[in-house]
């Protein structure tokens, strides 16, 4: 009878946005989906995440898990170094406690920055080689927002990076992981990987890979997969821009059944069809009072308004008011803005349900996402934030939570068009509709619904979107790359835009160390 191969399942998954002021410490990964041996297929079993598609594919090749920790936090600024060497050398602990084992799936995010390591991912996956020796199968998986430094490819046995965005085939890309481990496992297979990186900023309006130009990239990249069977893995990372380090931007990488210079001679060709898109990517996006009047003149029913500049899944902070002091000033209805408060929070709940509510809200955790906006109203709804997404959304999770949460409704609105705030305690991207209906509104029933986002709200609001406009704010996540100041990103990096219209200050790398190999 043949050994059933023991494939430990492990990860650390952040994307850090070194412009924000705030670091990212322990208490954020621990309010994240956070999770430790047996836990780790309670939580993510089910999900739509590379972790749960770990999960399936184990039962379908025939592999045992052994889970041991999978930490998680919500995109934010740079990982303390506290933070990020309590969650390594757990990691490695527990991997090397786990028994024999015949390899590794890793889940990493791929654009994680620690103060002393620019490529946090690298070095985690360093750090397992030191403790795992260089023989051990190492698959590794990414999300496409990752920017993948070129060591990775020498360190990991063979990287798979989610196709779409938004991240819907999130658990397709664990189970290919999981597939790849399985070959390597039972047939000796010795993977051969290359990567290129176009030296390209890939504005992030143009992630979303249901339309051009990533649409025709992305078709390719699982034709090679369908009709090769050479090629394991064929991955094209479209980077996140708000990361100043030295690897920041896209990347192919080809995966092999171990011809080098079959994954050299696609990597190249692909990275060509990247970069021809630097052409496509001059689309002029709508300021703030522009965007307000363009849907309340909108025929199409609800208008969704995107937040660019505080688009939390980026690192945003949540609270930013631009979009509601404009509603209120060209006097919107039917409207429904989310906003990061917990003090407002707290008062709402201190008032309680029915209670009049009087508060300056959002615009608290700095001064690059407007200023805090009076309101008045009655407070509608209180919960405590949690809910259950089943279908196929970006992010993955099964079990969300907003924290202790609360619904304005505004006053002066009428009884058939009421517009809402809804205030929650924890940062929390608008990756569901559950967001909204979890608290009692019917998002399909409204005029307006503001999103702090970029592509990865769409899987969830375009099937009852009726108008969907992006809104160029001001904010840690301001979609003109111009308005950043990179000083460590290659000399070569061609940044897409119009001309610079600066409002973030130059906070280019805050805390962060060397990149990995960097002098």
């Amino acid at each position: 009878m043949a050994t059933v191969p023991r494939i430990a399942v492990a990860g650390i998954l952040h994307e850090s946005n070194t412009f924000s002021p705030k670091l990212t410490d322990l208490r954020d990964f621990t309010e994240g989906a956070t999770c430790r041996g047996a836990e780790v297929e309670q939580e993510f079993g089910e999900a739509a995440h590379e972790v749960g598609g770990f999960f399936e594919g184990a039962k379908e090749f025939g592999l045992q898990l052994v889970p041991t920790l999978v930490a998680n936090a919500t995109p934010s600024g740079t990982v303390a170094d506290e933070a990020f060497e309590a969650l390594v050398a757990e990691l490695v602990d527990r991997v090397t406690q786990a028994g024999k084992i015949d390899g590794l799936l890793l889940a990493l995010h791929g654009a994680m920055v620690a103060q002393s390591n620019a490529a946090a991912d690298a070095e985690v996956l360093r750090r397992v080689r030191l403790a795992l020796g260089p023989a051990l199968p190492v698959v590794v998986t990414h999300d496409a927002h990752a920017n993948v430094a070129p060591d990775e490819i020498d360190l990991a046995t063979a990287l798979v990076i989610y196709k779409e965005v938004p991240h819907v085939d999130q658990r397709a890309c664990g189970k290919r992981a999981a597939w790849i481990i399985s070959r390597i496992a039972a047939e000796g297979l010795l993977p051969a990987q290359a990567i290129v990186k176009p030296p390209l900023l890939y504005s992030i309006v143009y992630h979303n890979t249901t339309k051009p130009p990533m649409l025709a990239l992305v078709e390719e990249l699982k034709r090679l997969e369908l009709e090769d069977s050479r090629i394991l893995a064929a991955n094209a990372a479209v980077g996140y821009q708000y990361a100043d380090v030295p690897q920041m931007g896209p990347s192919i990488v080809v995966v092999t059944d171990g011809d080098e210079q079959l994954a050299r001679r696609e990597a190249g060709r692909l990275a060509d069809l990247m970069w021809e898109h630097r052409r496509e990517m001059t689309t002029e996006i709508p300021y703030a009072a522009e965007a307000v009047r363009l849907v309340m003149e909108a025929d199409r029913r609800p208008a969704v308004l995107v937040d660019l500049g505080d688009n939390i899944g980026g690192g945003s902070a949540g609270d930013g008011t631009t979009l509601l002091a404009e509603l209120i000033e060209q006097g919107a209805s039917a409207f429904v803005v989310p906003l990061y408060d917990p003090a407002a929070v707290e008062k709402a709940f201190r008032v309680g349900v029915g209670g009049c509510f009087g508060m300056a809200v959002g615009g608290k955790t700095d001064d690059l996402h407007g200023k805090p906006v009076p309101i008045k109203g009655k407070v509608k709804l209180l919960y405590d934030g949690k809910y259950v997404e089943t279908a196929a959304r970006h992010g993955g999770l099964r079990y969300l939570d907003q924290g202790p949460t609360a619904v304005i409704e505004m006053a002066g609105a009428t009884a058939g068009e009421p517009s809402f705030v809804l205030v929650n305690s924890k940062r929390h991207p608008p990756f569901s509709l559950g967001q909204l209906t979890s608290a009692g509104i019917q998002p399909d029933r409204q005029e307006i619904l503001v999103v702090k986002a970029a592509v990865a709200f769409r899987a969830a609001y375009e099937p009852i979107a009726g108008t969907i406009v992006e809104v160029d704010t001001p904010g840690l996540t301001a979609v003109n790359p111009r308005r950043f100041n990179y000083e460590r990103t290659r000399a070569d990096l061609y940044l897409p835009g119009g001309q610079e219209r600066p409002y973030v200050p130059s906070r280019a790398g805050l805390g962060c160390g060397p990149a990995h190999g960097e002098t």
